[in-house]
């Protein structure tokens, strides 16, 4: 068992991020894991995930606030615990549009190993 207390969560760089606080609850600096890694990302105000593929699966829950999501041209207004799946390569943006911060759980999977 691997407990991350979220006061003691390593924060990380994302990169492509603008006013978004990154902290890492499960995988990599916060302990292995085998198939994903969680995060938990705080979108200020005009806080911003430019376009760019996801790198691999990825799924987003928003726990708090309101996010805009663009994918395949079409804009999204995210609330809370609405979710969204992107495969991997899928090209997405993120937009924090409101006047209040927005709380976002991400779980993305490792690089699966060649052969697998």
């Amino acid at each position: 068992m691997n407990v991350t207390r979220v006061s003691q969560a390593p924060e990380y760089v994302a990169a492509l991020h603008r006013d978004v606080l990154t902290l890492r609850l499960q995988g990599h600096e916060a302990g292995h894991t085998e198939r994903f890694w969680v995060g938990l990302s705080t979108y200020q105000p005009g806080g911003i995930a430019e376009k760019a593929s996801a790198r691999e699966e990825t799924v987003y829950v928003v726990l708090d606030g309101e996010l805009v999501v663009t994918a395949e041209g079409t804009e999204t207004v995210l609330g809370r615990l609405d979710s969204v799946h992107f495969a991997k390569g899928e090209v997405r943006s993120l937009e924090n549009r409101s006047g209040r911060p927005a709380m976002l759980l991400v779980a993305i999977a490792h690089p699966q190993e060649a052969g697998a």
